[in-house]
Parts: C-alpha cells; structure tokens; sequence
C-alpha cells in the first residue's frame, strides 16, 4: 500500500493513515459538541428519572388551574 504522494501520511506495519483534510476535522468537532450539547440537555431534563430520583409522572408542577373545571366534571360523574 502505497501512500501515493498525495500530502501528509503515516505508515505503520505497510497500513498507511492519511492526515484528515480541514472540513473533516471541522465538522467532525461541530458534530461532536452539537452531541454533547444534546447528551447534557437530556440529562438535565431526564436524569432524576433514570437515576430513579423521582417518577416520570412527578415534577410537572400544578396543573389544576389549567385544567381546573375539566377535573371537576369528571369527577362528578
């Protein structure tokens, strides 16, 4: 395997590994912090829930003011 003369590359054992061109490395740290962007979001609004902290269905707040006469109907049935 021939490196071929096409920029910088390193050879190690007859296996050749080219240098990335710049819009590879770019985009690839663009991407990688848009994931850990997304990765600490998630734990910030899901962590107590797998971490088992506390219920899925807990910490939305009070909802009776928006709903408040919707439950009352239902609860004179």
């Amino acid at each position: 395997m021939g490196g071929g003369g096409h920029g910088e590359s390193t050879t190690y054992k007859d296996f050749t590994i080219h240098q990335p061109k710049r819009w590879h490395v770019v985009t690839g740290k663009s991407l990688c912090a848009i994931m850990w962007f997304w990765v600490l979001y998630r734990a910030k609004q899901d962590g107590p829930v797998v971490l088992d902290w506390r219920h899925p269905w807990e910490g939305h707040g009070d909802h009776s003011r928006e709903h408040g006469h919707e439950h009352d109907v239902l609860q004179s049935y």
